[in-house]
């Protein structure tokens, strides 16, 4: 399962990532979780988390252009669903992970999975 929002929150650990101050609207911040390199974006104040690795070749896909709900990998032009994770167009065919976001106070979280 890539888009781990599907997940049953009891199934997810949030955890702090930055503040809304930190990252304005239209502005992304890079940060790793547990050896994963995780891009959060923010689009109109609605906050967005993806793996930053494009799954066609496993580069980083966060610098992309951002067109709407979509990011276009800046080296082959696949692009995902900010949302979902989920690929919209070729090269690439498999998904990216996805994770939940939310704010709590000031604070942005996101969730991710709890290893059993």
């Amino acid at each position: 399962m890539y888009n781990y929002k599907e997940l049953d929150q009891a199934k997810l650990e949030f955890i702090a990532v930055a503040t809304i101050d930190e990252i304005k609207d239209g502005e992304r911040i890079f940060i790793e979780v547990d050896g994963k390199p995780i891009v959060i974006i923010n689009i109109s104040n609605e906050y967005f988390a993806i793996e930053d690795v494009c799954s066609h070749d496993d580069g980083p896909v966060g610098e992309g252009h951002i067109e709407g709900y979509e990011i276009i990998c800046p080296r082959h032009g696949a692009r995902f669903d900010l949302r979902t994770g989920r690929v919209i167009a070729l090269p690439a065919f498999v998904d990216i992970p996805a994770y939940p976001v939310r704010v709590v106070g000031d604070q942005i979280e996101i969730g991710l999975p709890i290893e059993i």
